[in-house]
């Protein structure tokens, strides 16, 4: 013979527990063990001993007579000792009493809209800045003819006669546990209640159709490439009375014939000649805002940087700009006629052997005595 766990055991209460405190109890644990949410080993006969605790501590009479006889009609309660208690029904009932002991369905809500997403390519420039753009996209929108409902114009849908309008079909099992009251969303008319008896002609019924817009997108002053620019509302209708979604904008920017990026900065490679640069001279650099004159001192090395303040790109989030940065390149000649070979022979003699300019023959000499040279 099976020897049974004292029910206030079973449910972790002191025997002198409230009919509260019991109940607590039993709700926490027939929860945790309820074969519909515990699929462990264990956890159905764990269910079975718990739900019998509850039912014998709940009720006074049946409390009074274990607590003085210590089991009830000889055979317990999984025995046929209960008379006229049919133990699968009531525990169903207990559970039912507790959470409902029911699957609901899911409500046709509003919905929103899906997201829409495009490329758009723009030049150096209109990246700089700012530019507006004319994009041609595809979405879905509510019905021009019938305006989304689905039907004729003059006509109602018809309540679906397989929910009666609910939107929900109510289905009762019966199962080892009990009563339990299944509620899935209708298949006919997929939870709204209706159903499309005369159709639109346009729509055939979807209350949807597809349309080609075009929609201006102003691109801000600073962008870079693959920056992302929301046009609130430009996407998908909604359903069910849901908002429509986002058109999510993807900028591409071509590279240009001779500026490049560097965050905020657009950086200019400036050549110039051998005579330019040992004899100075006052050039034109291109900007985004029109040619700059800057001064090139004599002497000037490959690699000096002018640093034009304000000349770059627009801050995309704050005020200001960055800066243009010139980078000037000494380039060596490689196609020297007759003429200017003779010239660079009588420099050649007349400027001797090279010597490492000051500043940079400082900087290698603090280079050596750091590694000991």
């Amino acid at each position: 013979m099976t020897t049974k766990r004292d029910y206030y055991e079973v449910l972790g209460v002191e025997r002198d527990a409230s009919e509260e405190e019991i109940k607590k109890a039993f709700r926490r644990l027939a929860f945790k063990y309820h074969p519909d949410h515990n699929r462990e080993p264990g956890a159905e006969e764990k269910f079975k001993e718990i739900s019998e605790a509850y039912e014998v501590l709940s009720d006074p009479e049946k409390r009074a007579s274990y607590d003085r006889f210590g089991r009830l009609g000889g055979e317990g309660l999984w025995g046929r000792g209960f008379e006229g208690f049919d133990v699968f029904r009531g525990f169903g009932d207990i559970f039912d009493a507790f959470f409902g002991g029911a699957t609901t369905a899911t409500q046709r809500r509003p919905q929103k809209g899906a997201d829409l997403r495009c490329e758009l390519t723009i030049s150096f420039d209109e990246a700089v800045l700012g530019c507006e753009k004319e994009l041609e996209i595809n979405r879905t929108e509510n019905c021009s003819v019938c305006h989304g409902v689905g039907s004729r114009p003059g006509s109602q849908p018809a309540r679906c006669p397989n929910c009666n309008g609910t939107g929900q079909v109510r289905r009762v099992q019966q199962s080892i546990f009990g009563r339990f009251v299944n509620v899935t969303t209708c298949e006919r008319c997929q939870g709204d209640g209706r159903i499309i008896t005369d159709p639109c002609p346009q729509c055939r019924g979807s209350g949807r159709e597809q349309k080609v817009r075009r929609i201006l997108v102003r691109i801000p002053a600073g962008v870079d490439n693959g920056s992302q620019i929301r046009l609130s509302g430009e996407g998908e209708v909604g359903r069910w009375g849901g908002p429509p979604g986002n058109l999510y904008v993807t900028v591409s920017v071509t590279e240009h014939e001779f500026f490049r990026r560097e965050g905020d900065d657009i950086i200019y490679d400036l050549p110039i000649n051998f005579a330019q640069a040992a004899l100075g001279d006052e050039v034109e650099v291109p900007s985004i805002d029109g040619s700059i004159t800057i001064k090139i001192p004599p002497g000037i090395q490959s690699g000096k940087v002018f640093r034009l303040k304000g000349k770059g790109v627009p801050h995309l989030r704050g005020a200001g700009r960055g800066d243009e940065v010139v980078i000037v390149h000494v380039v060596t000649p490689q196609n020297l006629n007759e003429q200017q070979r003779k010239l660079f022979r009588e420099l050649k003699k007349s400027l001797g052997r090279a010597e490492m300019p000051r500043e940079e023959r400082d900087f290698f000499d603090r280079i050596r005595d750091v590694f000991g040279g």
